[in-house]
């Protein structure tokens, strides 16, 4: 039997590349006359651009610049020299996942730290940047990005504010640039449809996951009107809200005031490049799998949009999750894991000892 093993990141607990070896191992000790070919996958979110490099074996540079707060982090893109474009996710950097929980604060965190690497970038002559929007740990509407491309950022005195200075967004009076900008275009990828505005947008949904205070959204809502504003003033540009605009704190937004950007649907986006299609042909059975399959997993989310090829191809597929929302899916079998406490210690090992059993449960039923 010929399988291909494709789980998405399991959040939270596993790796889309670890959890991929361990199912590949897993099947080739039960099943030793398989062919066991693995392709984890991602759907613009976090960590998605890190497995395109993989894919598609880029050449990797790493530099060391500020994570969301202003402290060292290292960083790193992946850069394709013939199509003259770079791969990176914001998540790298700026991700929440580097703020403890005292430390997330969108008043202060910045995509700083995600300029720095695209200008690096642009210093290896990239003119295209592919920028994975997962997992950030701002809401600044890429104005710290904008920032470190040379976007200058003044108060009402017109002084220009230091990046990570607090209240930074509010602090905004004026937008200047010397009309010298890279000349660069930006294709954002992202799992979600949230406009920046309105109930659904980014403030309220998305914000207090990055530790926006309830008692500060309405602030914060008129700090990035104010700043919306200023973005159409100094590019001379008339930008409308949109879907996916609310992804990591706008960032598509900012810079599609001062550059050509185009957001695309992340998971499309990640089977376009490595050929998926191609790899399903060969497949006689898919596994896939996410830590929780639940109602937005059918809006974008990697394994359903795999699920969608799979039935195009009249392939049969699996997906490995938590939670009972997949049982009416579509998948031939649903292996289903033992809900996670986050609360408790030695969270990735626990994931990775309820994915190994389970795995091994259903290979030693031999129906498949």
């Amino acid at each position: 039997m010929n399988w291909l093993i494709a789980p998405n990141a399991f959040k939270g607990s596993i790796e889309a590349d670890e959890a991929a070896k361990i199912i590949q191992n897993l099947i080739q000790a039960e099943d030793k006359g398989s062919v066991v070919k693995t392709a984890p996958i991602a759907d613009g979110g976090d960590g998605t651009c890190y497995l395109l490099i993989q894919h598609l074996g880029l050449m990797k540079f790493h530099e060391q610049v500020c994570d969301p707060i202003g402290r060292a982090r290292d960083g790193f893109f992946g850069y394709d020299p013939i199509s003259e474009t770079a791969y990176l996710d914001v998540s790298t950097v700026s991700g929440v996942k580097w703020l403890a929980s005292d430390e997330l604060n969108p008043w202060v965190s910045s995509s700083y730290g995600t300029g720095e690497l695209i200008k690096e970038a642009i210093s290896k002559g990239a003119k295209n940047i592919v920028l994975g929007l997962g997992g950030s740990a701002t809401v600044d509407m890429g104005i710290g990005i904008l920032a470190a491309l040379g976007i200058i950022f003044l108060d009402e005195k017109g002084d220009e504010l230091a990046p990570f200075s607090p209240y930074f967004l509010q602090k905004i009076a004026h937008i200047r640039f010397n009309g010298n900008l890279p000349s660069i275009s930006f294709t954002c990828l992202c799992d979600v449809s949230n406009p920046f505005f309105g109930d659904n947008g980014a403030i309220p949904v998305f914000g207090p996951q990055k530790g926006l205070k309830a008692d500060d959204q309405k602030l914060f809502v008129d700090a990035s009107k104010k700043v919306y504003e200023l973005f159409e003033k100094a590019s001379k540009k008339t930008i409308d809200d949109q879907p996916s605009f609310g992804a990591a704190g706008g960032i598509a937004l900012g810079l599609s005031a001062f550059f050509p950007t185009e957001i695309a649907q992340g998971a499309h986006f990640f089977f376009e490049k490595i050929e998926m299609e191609k790899m399903i042909d060969s497949a006689d059975l898919i596994v896939t799998g996410e830590g929780r399959y639940d109602s937005q997993s059918a809006h974008g989310k990697g394994s359903f949009e795999l699920l969608q090829l799979a039935h195009k191809k009249g392939k049969k597929i699996w997906l490995i999750t938590s939670g009972d929302e997949a049982d009416e899916a579509g998948f031939d079998e649903v292996i289903k894991l033992p809900d996670l406490d986050f609360n408790l210690s030695n969270i990735q090992e626990r994931a990775k000892g309820n994915l190994k059993k389970a795995v091994f449960n259903k290979l030693n039923e031999k129906d498949f």
